[in-house]
């Protein structure tokens, strides 16, 4: 192990060994990627009936380059602290641990699920052309990098240092004061009543939405001039990420403004503007998101609710489901046919459809919707549920953007942002689960001594550490890059496609970790399994994602 005097200079051999790796795999993706296309394109087009018939070696080439993407932004994460003058021996611990064992992986296998591995032959690769691509710095990382003893120093200094947050070092000043703010907010108003929302169902108090709302945390990202902070997608991570740690109902409640005021920003008239975006940024008004509907799944453009024009309103009939904290909606955007001769995506609309709060006893007091609660494992806080409509009635004037048949395209253009903030609340989970995991395996005695002197426990922990922190370096790129003006669903979807996996393999082991004291429901991390459950399915479940990810790859549309 390097000393404090000799860290600079292991630092910058990290980065060039870092940086090399990374040169060496975009080659290796460019080789599977190249196998892939030839088992799915045929005179230069994609065919349906290959792409399905492929789909280990597509959603395994979407596994692959996402570990090609954040190996890069390893390399580009050590460069930039130590830059900086910031990688401390913590960070630099943390980043060869990821790199050795995410390359490792990259060679060995690749776990897409808990039960399925993709290996450089699911691409057509034998072991001799990929060992063709990986120059030695790959073989040095390797065995450098996730070792016994690298893990044990590193736990060592986790519990000697006592940080909840790995790899957040060089945020600008503002975003690092919103991230102590959150933090806070989450320690002091959340974290102690998050268990009791849960196990009794119940909402989230609106004392404590006002609180956020009194935070700025509905108004992030609308522009000033509409009252909102005018902050970047950067900052929605940070507040999304602080707020899921303590509960990841209270930081899915920004994801809901955030949805409606980049659909009204992006698409809306001028009026729809002026009307609605100070109200959500003020938590005035709070929006849901209406679009799922009983067998259809993912695929919106077969959607079934109709609107029907009769004068100056639309009377809307039809289902909806997994529609979240739709009783305490102020306004519903809501995703509807307006052109029943038009079965695919460009007979759709979307509606900025009004409603009163409900309550328990009386959810929808309005004419012409009803409904029934989901209940669900997780993810409580705002209830789920499925949504009847029968002549309800929305304004023509709040036909989003004021043009018939572009919803489709009009909900598009948010799915960057979602999936971002997807993949933030999937983060803020996952360290929710390291911080109970490594409490409690300080505390927990057996055999004389806390669990966390024994390697097995505090591998995991390590673990968790290490691949947040690569979860985290994907997603807040994808952030910069939706920031910069470039186009990001690839990003935006490897770093949902991660973080929800990391979410998923932190709270199962924090669960191992407690033992039986993790099946039992007082304990917080059996809310915290449960939570982070839901996360490799909404937004995209992560086959779909995995598809997605993989057509753009090849080139292919979305």
């Amino acid at each position: 192990m390097p000393t404090a005097a000799s860290r600079p200079q292991a630092g910058r051999e990290l980065v060039e060994l870092a940086q090399e790796a990374s040169t060496a795999l975009d080659a290796l993706l460019a080789d599977a990627t190249r196998k892939v296309r030839e088992r799915v394109v045929i005179e230069g087009h994609t065919v349906s009936r290959l792409l399905d018939r492929e789909q280990r070696a597509l959603h395994g080439l979407s596994w692959l380059a996402t570990y090609v993407e954040a190996v890069r932004q390893l390399a580009a994460y050590a460069g930039r602290m130590l830059r900086d003058e910031m990688l401390s021996e913590t960070e630099e611990h943390v980043v060869r641990i990821g790199l050795g064992e995410y390359l490792a992986q990259v060679v060995g296998g690749i776990p897409m699920s808990q039960g399925e591995m993709v290996r450089p032959a699911d691409f057509g690769l034998s072991a001799a052309q990929v060992a063709a691509r990986l120059p030695p710095a790959v073989d040095v990382l390797i065995a450098s990098g996730n070792t016994a003893e690298r893990r044990a120093r590193l736990s060592e200094l986790m519990r000697a240092d006592q940080r909840a947050t790995i790899g957040m070092c060089g945020l600008d000043d503002t975003l690092e004061s919103i991230r102590e703010e959150m933090r806070k907010f989450s320690d002091s108003e959340v974290i102690q009543h998050a268990q009791g929302w849960h196990r009794s169902n119940s909402y989230i108090p609106l004392e404590i939405i006002a609180q956020m709302s009194e935070l700025g945390v509905f108004g992030l990202t609308i522009p000033e001039e509409y009252g909102g902070m005018g902050l970047g997608k950067e900052s929605m991570c940070v507040v999304s990420e602080e707020l899921s740690r303590g509960y990841i109902g209270v930081g899915s409640l920004g994801t809901r403004s955030e949805i409606a005021a980049e659909l009204i920003l992006g698409s809306g008239t001028i009026e729809q503007k002026n009307k609605w975006l100070p109200k959500i940024a003020a938590g005035e008004v709070l929006p849901t998101a209406v679009f799922t509907e009983p067998n259809t799944g993912s695929d919106l453009a077969s959607i079934k609710t109709r609107a029907v024009r009769e004068g100056g309103v639309y009377r809307v009939y039809g289902n909806k489901t997994w529609i979240t904290h739709p009783v305490r909606a102020d306004l519903m955007t809501l995703l509807v046919r307006t052109n029943p001769k038009e079965s695919g995506h460009r007979g759709l609309s979307m509606l900025l459809a009004e409603k009163p709060r409900g309550s328990d006893e009386n959810p929808f007091p309005v004419s012409g919707m009803t409904g029934t609660e989901i209940e669900v494992l997780g993810y409580r806080g705002m209830k789920e549920y499925e949504i009847a409509f029968d002549g309800f009635e929305v304004k023509v004037e709040n036909l989003l953007g004021g043009v018939e048949g572009l919803g489709f395209k009009q909900l598009m253009a948010t799915f960057e942002s979602a999936r971002i903030q997807t993949a933030a609340r999937a983060i803020g989970v996952a360290q929710a689960a390291m911080e109970q995991a490594l409490g409690y395996a300080q505390s927990r005695v057996q055999f004389g001594e806390p669990i966390v002197n024994f390697p097995r426990v505090a591998d995991k922990i390590v673990m968790m550490a290490v691949e947040i922190m690569i979860a985290r370096q994907l997603t807040y790129h994808a952030a910069r890059e939706k920031d910069s003006g470039r186009r990001c669903d690839l990003e935006a979807g490897m770093a949902k496609l991660l973080a929800a996996r990391v979410a998923w393999a932190a709270a199962d082991n924090a669960v191992q970790i407690h033992g039986g004291n993790g099946f039992a429901l007082e304990f917080p991390v059996s809310r915290i399994l449960c939570d982070a459950r839901i996360l490799n399915i909404f937004e995209g479940a992560a086959e779909i994602q995995a598809q997605v990810i993989a057509r753009r790859l090849l080139g292919g549309s979305n």
